[in-house]
């Protein structure tokens, strides 16, 4: 794949400081706001080919008992850009994204035909700007990073204006601010580089520019990490979450006086967070579909792991089942 280097040689600086109410303000508080509904949706579930013999699944720990995520929050909620409320410095694993994937043609596209930056992931004013400026003029397209399928559509006058976020394939999510005219409604299966919008300067914004996130189980992620935005090219085809990722939390709420989004974190949210009954810490668990003639150590030499952490991990299995699954992390 070729890329054209684009012009950055001006850069216009773009302001945007997101009210207390607006829906960026709203989107990294780790406590649940409500009991959410259990369904059973989750980006494995998007896919339509074959079943495939190795499943994620992601757990959270409620007191003492790992529970699956899917049956503890409302993922799919076209409604709220973080209904997940999971801390990402509580990861306890890594996880390893494949971002790309030619064997099903799911390809990577740049947001707009040019990215240069106007302002970058970090600290704006009081507050913490989680994604990054993209400079563009009003009407300018705005397409899809990755295959996937649009999970909100709102207008959120306080703060992003027009926009859009969208649930990948790869795990990812990928949000669209400020946009002049959103093109596509929630529930859009779009392809990688299809248009889905156009540029603005919608909502808390002092110039045309596109607000562009990517976040992680809600978690914003710095773009530049997977993104060279003056060469206008994805990285690396593939993506490794960790906890450290997301160690600016620490300072952001250290700086902003007790919130992510700048304000003090009361009391009552506090005792929330901290109650019985909500996720203190999450990981993600790999699984193998067991198929018959398997055997444990075969399972294990295939895998990487131990045969003996094959065991820790499965106790009590002696005699492996077809149908069933067998962890591997």
């Amino acid at each position: 794949m070729k890329y054209v280097r684009p012009d950055t040689t001006t850069i216009i600086e773009t302001e945007e400081i997101h009210d207390e109410n607006s829906d960026a303000a709203k989107s990294l508080r780790f406590n649940p706001a409500k009991k959410l509904s259990i369904v059973s949706e989750d980006t494995t579930t998007l896919n339509e080919g074959g079943q495939e013999i190795v499943e994620m699944s992601e757990e959270v720990l409620i007191d003492s008992s790992w529970v699956k995520v899917a049956g503890y929050y409302s993922i799919w909620d076209t409604h709220s850009i973080n209904p997940y409320h999971v801390d990402g410095r509580r990861f306890r694993d890594s996880v390893n994204l494949k971002l790309t994937d030619a064997s099903r043609e799911r390809f990577s596209q740049m947001p707009m035909a040019a990215t240069p930056i106007t302002s970058g992931f970090g600290f704006r004013g009081y507050r913490w700007h989680f994604g990054v400026d993209l400079d563009l003029e009003t009407g300018d397209s705005v397409k899809a990073v990755f295959d996937g399928v649009v999970r909100v559509s709102k207008w959120d006058g306080a703060g992003y204006g027009n926009y859009l976020l969208v649930r990948h394939y790869n795990g990812l999510e990928t949000l669209y601010g400020h946009l002049s005219k959103a093109l596509v409604p929630v529930g859009t299966f779009v392809k990688a580089g299809e248009l889905i919008a156009y540029g603005g300067s919608t909502g808390h914004s002092s110039g045309s520019h596109l607000h562009f996130e990517v976040r992680y189980q809600g978690n914003p992620i710095n773009p530049i990490q997977l993104y060279d935005f003056p060469e206008n090219k994805l990285r690396k085809d593939n993506f490794t979450i960790t906890s450290a990722l997301f160690d600016y939390y620490s300072r952001a709420l250290q700086r902003g006086g007790g919130s992510l989004t700048g304000g003090r974190r009361s009391s009552s949210s506090s005792a929330r967070g901290s109650r019985r009954g909500a996720p203190s810490a999450a990981r993600v668990v790999v699984s193998h579909r067991v198929r018959p003639g398997d055997t444990l150590s075969e399972v294990a030499e295939k895998y990487g792991v131990g045969l003996s952490t094959l065991k820790r991990l499965n106790p009590g299995v002696k005699k492996l089942q077809p149908g069933k699954k067998l962890r591997i992390k």
